[in-house]
């Protein structure tokens, strides 16, 4: 394969490094993980927006929008990965066009001042996905609620059951008429834009992890997927990793309840995943199966101070496809 190679300056090297610094320390103007007393205090508020984005594996049983059902937090809508998604891509809920994803904000109620709040019933696994996708989209007031609605309900906090006033699915229904031309771009109101830093594609990760080695690509899928001992759970799939990939499972940076580590812990797994996420020279970004434990991790380093984390969006399921020209390797990383 054709290898590009680019020669640059040491003064514009350090330019490019100043930039990237600080992006890295610009403040998020919402803190990205609430606790429940934190998020029991805003309740009610005009300016919040409480979104249940929880979702669930295939072979799971479960069905994120029969979890909003069964039990929730007052006021909270429904935020479906699987609805507000790209509905022209092949692939498992890859992030939607900002026409797409404005059409659900505005069926959410949600304005560019407003901050969201999101969750799921698992603790910490695709509450991060609907962060990011928030965020990769234009709007960074968003958190995600620390420990999920088990923490919620087991602090003793209250929550609500059953139909809700205003549809269920709102948000995958204009976000799908938008797609299908069916609902006026023009009424838009809110203004969403596509973040394209944050986002990375499959020549993305080849021309820069797997040939140039320029960025460091944390894998947060099991230690067994990653190795390509343990199969996929989606059938067809190749095992193993993309090559110059380190592992790191999702799993490492969370404490049993489903919260985040604390900051020095966070720091010092990711130093063990061989991405220091002190290390500004080399973009850090994150993949796994579809997307979605991905944003966990990417979560994870925003948590510990580095905001700048990319995701690869098609991630496993479109790298490891069976007709997919891309290089696997199998067994631990190459250190």
């Amino acid at each position: 394969m054709l290898q590009l190679t680019t020669i640059s300056s040491p003064s514009t090297h350090r330019h490019h490094l100043r930039r990237r610094s600080a992006a890295i320390a610009m403040a998020s103007s919402t803190t990205d993980v609430v606790t429940g007393a934190q998020l029991q205090a805003l309740l009610g508020r005009s300016d919040v927006k409480v979104l249940d984005s929880s979702w669930h594996m295939p072979n799971s049983g479960r069905s994120g929008r029969a979890d909003f059902l069964e039990a929730r937090i007052q006021g909270a809508q429904f935020f479906d990965l699987d609805g507000v998604k790209n509905a022209s891509s092949a692939l498992p809920h890859m992030l939607p066009p900002p026409s797409a994803f404005a059409a659900a904000a505005d069926a959410l109620g949600i304005e560019p001042n407003t901050h969201v709040v999101v969750y799921d019933t698992l603790g910490c696994f695709s509450a991060p996905r609907a962060w990011y996708t928030f965020r990769a989209l234009g709007h960074n007031r968003v958190s995600v609620l620390d420990g999920g609605l088990p923490l919620w309900r087991a602090e003793g906090r209250p929550v609500e059951h059953g139909e809700t006033a205003s549809p269920v699915d709102a948000a995958t229904v204009a976000c799908a008429a938008v797609q299908m031309s069916t609902y006026p771009e023009a009424a838009l109101n809110y203004p969403a834009r596509l973040n394209s830093s944050l986002v990375k594609s499959m020549n993305d990760v080849m021309m820069s992890v797997v040939e140039r080695k320029q960025a460091r690509l944390v894998d947060a899928r099991p230690e067994g997927r990653f190795y390509g001992i343990i199969p996929e759970p989606r059938p067809g799939l190749r095992g193993g990793h993309i090559p110059g990939s380190c592992s790191l499972p999702f799993g490492q940076v969370l404490r049993p309840n489903g919260t985040l580590k604390s900051v020095e812990e966070l720091k010092a797994v990711f130093d063990a995943a061989g991405a220091p996420l002190d290390d500004i020279a080399h973009p850090l970004w994150a993949s796994c199966g579809t997307g979605v434990t991905a944003c966990i991790v990417a979560l994870a380093a925003a948590v510990a101070g580095r905001h700048d984390v990319a995701v690869y969006d098609g991630s496993w399921t479109e790298w490891g496809a069976p007709d997919a020209v891309t290089p696997v390797a199998t067994g631990p990383a190459a250190q």
